[in-house]
């Protein structure tokens, strides 16, 4: 058996990331960027009120109250084209630009009608500062400052920012489109009435699921039984379609498993058999066929998205150009006894995750941690990490890598 992390070392020195391509903004949320990008304007490009009020010059407010005069209006898309002379205002909607002469804006708030003024004079009840809810040119960015590195993780607020800029397409690294086969004769799918000997595949539906639920595109390449040929042209076809290919099954020392054999020969030196000191998820099938990654993660249901977690994610984040890959383990407080048998394996408990008011996350057991007992699995939304030996004991800490947080 080999360790955790030289079976992930293993597999991260196959997962390059893909060639960046322009994508449209609105289609670029959660990918990286793959250069650095830089502003060719202003932001904002013109000086602009942050308020509804008046335009005026600082100092003819110091010593408000006091009247002006107003000379006219301007609203947020209108040019500014009128000017503030001394003793002068102009009426100004929030996001307007500011016209020539006047330095700060007095809210309207702080503003009334002047007695017997009408509409050509204002009554500014208080004294404003220079710059006062003024917006300056550039404010947020300026022409030539870099507005994000290479390698940033585009949110909404990040496209937001390139929209300002009037970006509408962005250079990233993709996200790779996943494939997911699972194979086994033993397998049907949907409510297919069971045969003696027969399971329902879950499988893959979970796979899918958790492909999805990083935002990339899951696609379905069904089932196939354990037949070497029949592996060897499913994998064969998905490498033409897919950027990284996961099968489930097949991977263990069997007769009947025929997925390591197929990446052996089909991954051109690259495929690999791999028992991995851990437990759940110790078999794992590894191989580049066609440049393509192809993940053979074990049959049973917990090892299988375990393995998910341990390698494919790692994998996924790396193939679209992320730094930094692993989930890191956070320390948490075991409210029970997390016991366990001394193997040489590193045990990955399915455990429930909380914060709590200590400021720290504690952690319980999910339920039976059989590798065949998914609804654990599906309680769980964290891994225990619990090195070999007898367990850990209640009260005691524990490193834990947290899958979602509820």
């Amino acid at each position: 058996m080999i360790s955790l992390q030289e079976a992930q070392t293993i597999v991260l020195a196959h997962c390059q990331p893909l060639l960046p391509v322009e994508l449209a903004l609105d289609d670029a949320n959660g990918c990286l960027t793959a250069v650095a990008i830089f502003a060719d304007g202003d932001v904002p490009p013109f000086a602009n009120s942050s308020m509804d009020g008046f335009a005026v010059r600082a100092a003819d407010t110091a010593k408000a109250p006091l009247e002006l005069k107003v000379v006219g209006s301007i609203a947020a898309g209108e040019p500014a084209t009128g000017k503030v002379g001394k003793g002068q205002a102009i009426r100004i909607m929030t996001g307007a630009p500011m016209p020539n002469g006047a330095d700060a804006v007095v809210m309207l708030e702080d503003t009334s009608v002047a007695p017997g003024g009408g509409d050509d004079a204002v009554l500014i009840k208080t004294s404003v500062e220079t710059g006062t809810a003024v917006r300056p040119a550039g404010g947020d960015l300026k022409n030539g400052e870099m507005v994000f590195p290479a390698g940033t993780e585009l949110t909404p607020a990040h496209l937001g920012v390139l929209a300002s800029i009037g970006m509408t397409e962005v250079p990233v690294y993709p996200r790779p489109t996943v494939g997911v086969l699972s194979t086994g004769r033993e397998l049907v799918d949907g409510d297919t009435q069971l045969e003696p000997g027969q399971i329902h595949d879950s499988n893959r539906h979970a796979l899918l699921a958790l492909v999805r639920q990083y935002g990339l595109t899951a696609i379905d390449l069904g089932l196939v039984g354990d037949d070497e040929a029949a592996v060897t042209e499913a994998v064969k076809a998905a490498v033409g379609t897919c950027d990284v290919i996961l099968t489930s099954g097949g991977v263990s020392v069997g007769d009947h498993d025929h997925v390591k054999g197929v990446l052996e020969k089909l991954g051109a030196g690259t495929g690999r058999s791999l028992q991995v000191a851990i437990r759940p998820a110790k078999p794992l099938a590894f191989g580049v066929v066609s440049g393509k990654p192809v993940f053979g993660l074990p049959g049973n249901p917990v090892s299988a998205l375990v393995s998910f977690e341990l390698f494919v994610f790692p994998g996924l984040r790396q193939i679209m150009g992320h730094e930094f890959v692993h989930r890191k383990p956070v320390r948490a407080i075991a409210d029970e006894a997390l016991t366990r048998t001394a193997d040489g394996r590193l045990h990955l408990m399915r455990v429930v995750a909380g914060y709590r008011d200590d400021g720290r996350f504690h952690v319980r057991s999910a339920g039976p941690q059989g590798s065949h007992q998914l609804k654990a699995m599906a309680e769980a939304n964290a891994l225990a990490m619990i090195p070999d030996g007898d367990g850990v004991e209640a009260g005691a800490d524990v490193d834990v890598l947290l899958l979602s947080y509820r």
